[in-house]
């Protein structure tokens, strides 16, 4: 028997129908073709409804330890009250909030003139102490896009009365 050389270029040709199998055609093999109705579409969940919340392992931990919360708190400032410096740390870090550092809002006079007098007094008043430095910073800041906004305006009012000097709409 000869063996058979493969043109890489043409292909197996006949030989490709002789090596295919039952396996390799699924409506050959017995397989049920899928319906279009059944199919996965994309964006689709395959168990839209998903797992019944409080059926994790998690949730049945957190529902064996919450009849045991009052003591366990109990114990913990027992612990607290001992010199347990530890106990004293993570009722103080969960149970009570962190304070935030925060200003007393303050007011001051700001003049009408322009937004270079405006920055000046906001500046004598954090020299003053009647603003905090973050309040300060806030409101020059503030006076800062208040700039910008004012010049956009002057810009569009200056290209619209170019436009209507030169005959633009």
């Amino acid at each position: 028997m000869t063996a058979k050389t493969i043109n890489p270029k043409k292909g197996l040709g006949p030989l490709k129908d002789a090596m295919t199998t039952a396996a390799d055609q699924p409506e050959k093999a017995g397989r049920k073709q899928a319906d279009e109705s059944t199919k996965w579409k994309p964006g689709q969940s395959g168990n839209p409804r998903g797992r019944t919340p409080g059926t994790g392992e998690v949730a049945k931990l957190r529902a064996s330890i919450a009849e045991h919360v009052p003591a366990i708190v109990k114990q913990l400032v027992d612990l607290a009250k001992g010199g347990d410096t530890a106990a004293a740390r993570l009722l103080l870090e969960r149970v009570i909030p962190p304070l935030k550092p925060s200003e007393q809002a303050a007011l001051i006079a700001m003049p009408e003139g322009s937004l270079t007098d405006q920055g000046k007094s906001v500046l004598a008043a954090l020299g003053a102490g009647a603003l905090g430095p973050t309040q300060a910073a806030q409101l020059l800041t503030s006076l800062g896009a208040m700039a910008k906004l004012i010049e956009t305006d002057e810009l569009a009012a200056r290209v619209a009365a170019l436009e209507a000097k030169n005959g633009k709409a």
